[in-house]
């Protein structure tokens, strides 16, 4: 569900093949599991189960597991010891992508007639709106395991405040909305603060989503998340 926010880092995938559906068992190349790398980073991976704007699991999320390409794992195992040395755990929501799950949501969005989960997702904006506003894109740089959807949390597990849901499709959800209490604004601003120092950049609508900057040879694929 994201659309395309690095055009430079990203021109020349859009012309790359996917992966084969024969490597569907296998990581693609380069990538690693999360949990491997940085296994304090919690995983609530949002699409593989229903709590999601289409309010079910999405096609290509076959397990709840966190993907990235290696570089990514790495800068956000970074963040992670910046956040725990604040009092903090970060929580991924989204990693890797196949884009067969992009193509799935662009259907979704497609269908006015599915609003299974409208009253948590998109209360105040009509679907038809979604491409426009730039909530849905046909090419993610999720499916190139650069880009991550995260948030904060306690130690404990406890929420923290951000002033709205992941994926919530409404004004309040940009990283520098004024309609979000004081506290949540603060909370945003520290995960952009700990998420650029470590060479992601932020997409300006939706608080939660980052991609890793400077990655030259980022290409897109289609295999399944598997265990």
């Amino acid at each position: 569900m994201r659309v395309w926010i690095m055009s430079a880092l990203l021109a020349g995938a859009m012309g790359a093949a996917l992966a084969s559906p024969t490597q569907a068992a296998a990581l693609p190349p380069g990538f690693v599991r999360l949990a491997d790398v940085a296994p304090m980073i919690a995983q609530d991976v949002r699409y593989a189960g229903s709590d999601n704007f289409t309010g079910r699991p999405v096609s290509g999320y076959e397990a709840a597991d966190c993907w990235a390409r290696r570089e990514t794992a790495d800068a956000l195992l970074k963040a992670a010891g910046e956040a725990a040395a604040g009092g903090f755990r970060l929580v991924v929501y989204d990693c890797y992508r196949p884009q067969r799950a992009t193509d799935a949501f662009v259907r979704w969005a497609e269908d006015p007639a599915d609003q299974i989960a409208k009253a948590k997702y998109f209360p105040s904006i009509d679907k038809r709106q979604l491409f426009q506003k730039g909530y849905i894109g046909r090419r993610s740089a999720h499916s190139a395991g650069v880009a991550v959807d995260l948030a904060l949390q306690k130690p404990d597990g406890s929420a923290v405040d951000f002033g709205s849901t992941f994926d919530l499709f409404d004004p309040r959800s940009a990283t520098a909305s004024p309609q979000v209490r004081a506290e949540a604004r603060a909370n945003r601003m520290l995960l952009k603060t700990i998420m650029e120092r470590h060479g992601f950049a932020n997409y300006p609508r939706e608080w939660w989503h980052y991609s890793l900057r400077n990655v030259v040879d980022a290409t897109i694929h289609d295999a399944p998340i598997v265990r």
